[in-house]
């Protein structure tokens, strides 16, 4: 024991030996209490944040993956409402021409049924113009030629006769012109 007593550990080194061996059981008797106790609840304390965070983990995988379902439905959507906005205008350009079509065809006969009412007019008037002419010429032609003959033309049917010859000179002379 000589050799222990030279070496001074100080406070550290126990006095007897038996000090030294109920540290020991002390020290065995706290790491079996730790090694039962203590270390199970830190491993189930680690297990439960380790599945928190794993939670937290696949809630955000599948919240991400659902928000890019949204994004591809939204895109879906997007794409589709612009086919349906190009098909519309498509429609509208192809209404617009039909109706622009209807209109012109519409005008064109408007146009033809007027000019063909006032052909049809101009030659009512001009037909009775004409008999109306025929009969102030003819009244005219009678006693115009009442006084070259110097007799009186007053026989309707001779009188008649006479201006129709007259008219019909007129006509034919008219016409070579």
């Amino acid at each position: 024991m000589g050799v222990l007593q030279e070496i001074d550990l100080g406070p550290l080194l126990p006095h007897k030996m038996s000090e030294f061996v109920i540290g020991i059981v002390l020290m065995l008797i706290i790491f079996v209490i730790m090694w039962k106790v203590v270390v199970p609840a830190f491993e189930k304390m680690y297990a439960e944040r380790s599945d928190k965070i794993e939670g937290g983990m696949q809630r955000a995988a599948a919240a991400e993956a659902k928000a890019e379902a949204a994004l591809a439905d939204y895109n879906d959507q997007l794409d589709a409402a612009r086919e349906e906005a190009a098909r519309i205008r498509e429609d509208a350009k192809n209404q617009s021409a039909t109706i622009l079509a209807e209109a012109r065809d519409k005008a064109q006969k408007d146009a033809s049924r007027i000019l063909e009412s006032g052909r049809v007019q101009l030659e009512a008037e001009r037909t009775h113009l004409v008999h109306q002419l025929r009969g102030q010429v003819g009244g005219m032609a009678t006693e115009l030629a009442g006084k070259i003959v110097g007799e009186s033309l007053s026989d309707d049917e001779r009188a008649k006769r006479t201006v129709d010859r007259f008219l019909a000179d007129l006509e034919s002379a008219g016409q070579t012109r």
